[in-house]
């Protein structure tokens, strides 16, 4: 456990000016530590530290970068238990869920940006005759990838250790600097993995972490006029207003918002692997994921035998401690998370669905639980099925034949992942290609991480993950010379 976490700015561990908070274990409703709150001023205070930092850091031989982050690779791994063992208090994360997709994912994606990749190219030389610019010459050009500057890093609490490594680590590779504004919910494991990057030799002030319930936190430090670029992961309602402050000044941006992906199934499709990829996601970690299928598509002659395959598939989840070994469903994030939830899915009986599985709360004596949840007989017009619930729910929606699953699927107001299953696989990637979201998975919910991540519509800008990180994090210099 931690108690009375201080702040990290500028190399040092400070106490916060606005004392500590509660952090809850969402499964036993206990406290898990005292998280720091900050001001307004220690958070332009970590902007400035991190303004201060960047020429030294720039500067740094891009080997010597990626050595820091191969050895904080190295630390996370080495303290993997006790930072996974805090990621499942924080979070209600099931212990495999906490080892692998949290601090196992965080470790990998500090060790993939410890690899130097090339960061100029040549561009073919052009041939200019004479005129007003001058007499006829071969011009040469290089483009150079160059850091952007100060980067604001305001992550989600689903996922305290990947979200922020999958921001950390690239922007520190290519000569960023970085602020870190955890969400309040689970921000005591950024504060580890503060403490391995300064035990890799991150020097002071190139990662700065600064936390804390008031949105007058993030406000700070994403309108520090010391800031160059704010990379966000949340809600799209927030999203929103970064975008507008950043606008003011020019700042770069990267978002990665909402989603309600679509799964779409059609009649040739392998049923159980489509009953398994839904079940196994819609259901992975409470449902608190954007790339959810949380709004599946089901062409009608099969409609009926996959609601079947997923009512059964949700009816053998276990629901309970996420530190028991066979628990697959643990709770959300907080007690006023579960209520919407709830909320959701009360309208969407009240909106004529049928909750087929799920939809009352599970019997437990303490903890945020939902069960997981089905929801049949819906149409695309039910706020249910429309907006993001970030919760264990899932839809399902009938179509009669291709033209109306992708229009269906596109009446959305999001664009991050949808999937399709189909055993015609030209079907498959001819539907793929007519979905407006940034990523699309063909007969499977796995992903590839040098694909690059980001959503169409309301779901985003930019894209990150592998070598896209690395363009998200940099601007692209243009050097030319006379041949």
């Amino acid at each position: 456990m931690t108690e009375g976490q201080r702040l990290f700015i500028g190399g040092a561990w400070v106490e916060p000016d606005a004392g500590h908070y509660p952090v809850t274990d969402p499964a036993t409703e206990e406290t898990v530590g005292w998280a720091p709150e900050a001001t307004r001023e220690q958070a332009r205070a970590a902007c400035a530290a991190a303004r201060e930092a960047f020429g030294p850091w720039s500067r740094t031989p891009p080997e010597e970068r990626a050595a820091v982050l191969a050895r904080a690779a190295g630390h996370l791994r080495a303290h993997l238990v006790p930072y996974a063992d805090l990621a499942r208090a924080e979070t209600g994360a099931t212990t495999g869920t906490a080892r692998a997709m949290q601090v196992g994912v965080a470790a990998a994606r500090f060790r993939r940006y410890a690899r130097v990749e090339p960061a100029e190219w040549a561009i073919p030389p052009q041939i200019n005759e004479a005129g007003p610019m001058g007499r006829a010459a071969v011009m040469g050009a290089l483009a150079v990838r160059q850091p952007v500057g100060v980067v604001t890093c305001v992550t989600s609490y689903n996922n305290p250790w990947a979200n922020p490594a999958g921001k950390v680590a690239p922007a520190l590779a290519m000569g960023n600097t970085v602020v870190v504004k955890p969400a309040p919910q689970d921000p005591l494991s950024v504060y580890r993995m503060a403490e391995a990057l300064e035990a890799a030799g991150a020097p002071p002030g190139v990662v700065n972490v600064v936390s804390g319930r008031e949105t007058a936190v993030g406000e700070a430090a994403v309108a520090s006029p010391d800031v160059d670029m704010v990379s966000f992961t949340g809600s799209t309602a927030v999203g929103r207003r970064i975008a507008e402050v950043c606008g003011r000044d020019m700042k770069r941006q990267l978002m990665e918002l909402g989603g309600k992906g679509a799964a779409l199934v059609f009649d040739d499709a392998d049923l159980d692997s489509a009953v398994a990829g839904i079940g196994t996601t819609f259901s992975f970690y409470s449902g608190q994921i954007c790339t959810a299928p949380t709004r599946v598509l089901v062409q009608r002659r099969v409609y009926d035998a996959l609601v079947s395959g997923l009512a059964a598939h949700a009816g053998r989840l276990t629901v309970g401690d996420p530190a028991a070994p066979d628990t697959v469903v643990g709770p959300v994030i907080s007690a006023g998370h579960r209520d919407r939830v709830e909320s959701y899915v009360e309208l969407a009986r009240k909106e004529g669905a049928t909750v087929v599985t799920g939809g009352a709360r599970p019997p437990l004596d303490r903890g945020y639980y939902v069960a997981p949840t089905l929801l049949a007989d819906c149409t695309n017009d039910m706020r249910a099925v429309r907006e993001e619930i970030f919760g264990p729910v899932v839809s399902v929606v009938p179509f009669d034949d291709e033209e109306e699953a992708v229009a269906l699927a596109n009446d959305s107001d999001y664009g991050l992942i949808d999937y399709v299953w189909s055993g015609d696989v030209a079907r498959a990637f001819r539907v793929a290609r007519r979905l407006r979201a940034g990523g699309v998975g063909i007969n499977t919910v796995g992903r590839n991480m040098e694909a690059p991540f980001g959503g169409f519509k309301q779901s985003g800008v930019g894209r990150d993950v592998g070598v896209y990180a690395l363009h998200a994090y940099s601007e692209v210099q243009a050097i030319v010379w006379p041949g």
